[in-house]
């Protein structure tokens, strides 16, 4: 092989839909001496910026045809990309048919998940399945050796750079761009394939790809040691991904776990009652409904005062004045909200390390979709939970029925119990938890637990009885046994709502009718891990 360090850049092939400073870099090449190749309307706009421009059906003796789908796929095209330059047979087919090599390419691709995110038809969205672009993309990375190729409008600069001061661009730069290069047409490939699974209802394609376009670079991950980035999906899903930071330092991995988790719970919620939740590690240690922002916030902060400080607060309704006051008052690491208020935004400036993220929306918690989670040597992939009591056919099993005002709070708490770490027992009472018993093995356990967590927070308010005595209990999965009812009895349930669906059922059901409390069964379990 030749010199790969020092392959002067002679000729480019410049093919772009974003055409961001394309104007300005073709510009620089030909004021470097760079012949430049193009194609429609970027070659359009080389000409009229005032750059000489050769258009690419001069290069291979045939137009663009079949509405644009032809243009690019052609041997003097592949050939002058794919050439390995110094081998005798691949020269002497250059020289046979007369093709040239191409130093540079540059392109980027039609915008597919933007099309999809607009619900274009089916026919447009096929039309805007870009297939030139990919093919000189993974023909000028496999060849870098010889080649640059630049998909990204961010690198022009650099790549410019490297030409003026030595005729072209270093080998270490070119692999690291050939690595984008087919990073890029991976995740642009998985987009296609996973719009048309989603399309053909083919959720079991033998094949699956996720894409993700790099956000962020954290300080750390989970913990210290432990590298961590941000990958954008281009779902158009409200929450943390497309949220706009209005202030705060850099989120770290943590909080954009914990952020997500408290925006997919409160999202549960209509505006039509205000609902704010904090959240740590992940789950829920508070959530109120009331008639305002600040009397829901204050519910939500008197289930546990103490894991609050810290922790996540999210809103489904702006954020106001009165309520940035109060959520002022204890440490709280991020803020999520639909919006906020001008003076709002200002309490919240006094606060500079506080991050504020504004979503314009809630998520639909009904919407499709799937999650992924990864395993040694593969990914477990699942459509979202996106159902909750709401949609179930509930059934009371009891001999006592719930009054109204249970059944509201059993609502409540069986939404809140969807987003709790499994084993998950949760308290309301009023329109607030009042106890949170989350990720013990054992559901007697995470009982005991949420009733402490009770006893404990009505203490800190001065009252004498746990916060749970007269609540309703949430559990996310079945009772196996009588005795995880009996400890929510013991903590002072008057009501349980619960999937039912164990051999057991009838005698817990005989559990409950001789403690006097309604039972609702849900049909519909929501385990989360």
């Amino acid at each position: 092989m030749s010199d790969v360090n020092h392959v002067p850049v002679k000729r480019a092939l410049l093919s772009v839909f974003d055409k961001a400073g394309i104007g300005e870099f073709a510009a620089g090449l030909a004021g470097l001496g760079v012949e430049l190749v193009s194609t429609g309307g970027t070659a359009k706009l080389i000409a009229d910026s005032g750059a000489a421009v050769r258009d690419i059906a001069e290069l291979t003796g045939f137009p663009e045809m079949m509405d644009g789908r032809v243009k690019t796929l052609h041997p003097r095209v592949h050939g002058g990309l794919l050439a390995v330059r110094d081998k005798p047979d691949h020269l002497a087919a250059m020289a046979a048919h007369e093709i040239a090599p191409i130093d540079l390419v540059v392109v980027n691709l039609y915008p597919f998940g933007a099309t999809i995110a607009r619900g274009a038809s089916y026919e447009e969205t096929i039309e805007n399945i870009d297939i030139g672009g990919p093919a000189m993309i993974r023909s000028a990375a496999k060849n870098h050796a010889y080649v640059t190729v630049v998909v990204d409008p961010a690198d022009y600069a650099e790549v410019l750079e490297h030409i003026r001061q030595s005729g072209g661009v270093p080998y270490a730069m070119r692999r690291k761009l050939a690595a984008k290069a087919y990073a890029r047409t991976a995740a642009y490939d998985a987009v296609i394939a996973n719009w048309f699974a989603r399309e053909l209802d083919y959720a079991d394609v033998p094949w699956r790809s996720f894409p993700g376009h790099l956000r962020e670079v954290m300080r750390y991950g989970e913990n210290p040691h432990q590298w961590a980035a941000f990958y954008a999906t281009g779902e158009s899903r409200p929450g943390v991904a497309t949220a706009t930071q209005a202030q705060g330092k850099a989120l770290s991995y943590n909080n954009l776990n914990d952020t997500d988790a408290a925006f997919e719970l409160i999202s549960e919620f209509d505006p039509k009652d205000a609902a704010v939740a904090i959240i740590k590690h992940a789950n829920p240690c508070g959530l109120g409904l009331g008639t305002s922002l600040t009397e829901a916030y204050r519910k939500a902060l008197r289930t546990d005062p103490v894991s609050a400080f810290g922790g996540i607060v999210a809103v489904n309704r702006p954020l106001d004045a009165e309520v940035a006051a109060e959520i002022v008052k204890v440490f709280t690491e991020v803020i999520v909200a639909p919006s906020a208020t001008a003076e709002a935004m200002q309490i919240f400036a006094n606060k500079k390390n506080l991050r504020l993220l504004l979503t314009e929306a809630l998520a639909d918690p009904k919407a499709e979709g799937l999650t992924v989670r990864s395993v040694a040597g593969g990914l477990l992939v699942q459509t979202r939970d996106n159902r909750n009591v709401d949609d179930c056919a509930l059934k009371v099993v009891t001999k006592r029925q719930p009054t109204a005002a249970e059944m509201a709070d059993l609502r409540t708490a069986a939404i809140v119990a969807k987003h709790v770490k499994s084993n998950a027992i949760v308290y309301v009472r009023d329109g607030a938890t009042v106890g949170i018993g989350a990720g013990q093995m054992s559901r007697v356990d995470s009982s005991r637990i949420a009733h402490r967590k009770a006893r404990d927070a009505a203490e800190a308010a001065g009252e004498s009885a746990a916060l749970t005595q007269g609540s309703v209990v949430a559990s996310d999965a079945f009772f196996p046994f009588p005795d995880g009812l009996l400890a929510a009895v013991e903590a002072g349930a008057t009501a349980v709502i619960q999937p039912g669906g164990s051999v057991n059922d009838q005698a817990v059901i005989e559990a409950a009718d001789a403690a006097g409390i309604a039972m609702v069964f849900t049909g519909m379990r929501h385990f989360r891990h």
